[in-house]
């Protein structure tokens, strides 16, 4: 009877064991989260007491961060811009002088029905010759004229879809047409822009390097100053005993806020900019008749900015605390 009623009395005790297990595992987890925690309230409140200080260093950090955030901000409205002439280009198809009207007509028609072409139209010479007359001015001077000096022209749109390779095949293509003498495509200026567009992308690279280099130099000098102003709270830290990771989280979070509260001062500068700019770019995009519309970061934008100010705060922080406690022994 013993034996059967010990049975019950430590499938119990197993039970119990089984339930504190999680219990204890989590414990120490629950600690590290709560030190965190306290540890990153607590590096805000001393930024917060000397807040002058701290807001003058994130405000050169959100100046820094918001001019390649500008950059790319204005390199996605150039390039939706850029999109938009893309669309504008056309190419231009002088026919052969012994092409009747006839032939030209449905050498258009033809080409009009190809898979890249968008749309094409014809203009006979006399047309185009009149076309001349109205937008030049010289009507007495081109009546004085014998003959037509002008050739007819098929005016070809792609598709606004097409690369600027794919245009330069189309436009080979076109001019083996036969009837055609020679084509040429508008393009030169397009490609000055891509070229144009291009330098500013690069710039744009190289001066957000080197700003967020600047970060780097910003938030670790500031550390650097606030280590060696508590250096004796550190000297007595260790004689303590306190490791190296412990002293050093402190310093890690305030790099954390530099970065955070510097990327949100770069959102704030941004929006001041737009609000200043915001009767010239109403004018520009009036001027497209609605087809060009201004935007700016976008949510994913934002979030990226936030995280590249706090891991560049963070960076900086690492890059000089490891150095600068090591340096530091107790005497």
């Amino acid at each position: 009877m013993a034996r059967s009623s010990d049975k019950p009395t430590r499938s119990a005790a197993q039970n119990n064991r089984r339930r504190t297990l999680p219990s204890t595992l989590a414990a120490p987890a629950q600690g590290w989260l709560s030190s965190h925690a306290r540890c990153l309230i607590e590096s805000l409140g001393r930024l917060h007491r000397r807040w002058l200080a701290s807001l003058l260093t994130a405000t050169v950090i959100g100046i820094a961060l918001a001019l390649p955030a500008g950059l790319y901000v204005l390199m996605s409205n150039l390039d939706t811009l850029s999109q938009s002439w893309h669309r504008a280009v056309q190419a231009s198809l002088y026919l052969q002088d012994d092409l009747s009207v006839n032939q030209g007509q449905a050498l258009a028609e033809r080409l009009g029905e190809r898979d890249e072409v968008d749309s094409s139209t014809y203009i006979s010479a006399q047309a185009g010759l009149e076309q001349f007359r109205q937008s030049s001015g010289f009507g007495a001077a081109l009546d004085a004229l014998e003959d037509n000096p002008l050739p007819a022209v098929i005016t070809i749109a792609p598709h606004s879809d097409m690369s600027r390779a794919e245009i330069g095949a189309l436009l080979v293509s076109l001019e083996d047409e036969p009837g055609v003498a020679r084509a040429e495509l508008d393009q030169a200026w397009l490609e000055r822009l891509y070229a144009i567009l291009s330098v500013i992308e690069r710039s744009a690279w190289v001066i957000g390097l080197l700003l967020s280099a600047a970060v780097l130099f910003i938030v670790g000098n500031t550390i650097r100053l606030d280590i060696e102003n508590r250096r004796e709270e550190i000297e007595v830290m260790k004689l303590l005993g306190a490791s190296d990771a412990f002293i050093r989280r402190p310093f890690l979070y305030s790099g954390f806020w530099y970065g955070l509260i510097g990327a949100v001062l770069a959102l704030v500068l941004l929006g001041l900019c737009f609000i200043a700019l915001a009767e010239p770019l109403g004018a520009l995009t009036r001027s497209y008749n609605g087809a060009l519309a201004m935007h700016g970061l976008g949510f994913q934008g934002v979030l990226m900015l936030l995280g590249i100010g706090v891991a560049l705060g963070w960076l900086g922080c690492v890059l000089t605390v490891n150095r600068r406690l090591a340096a530091i022994e107790p005497r």
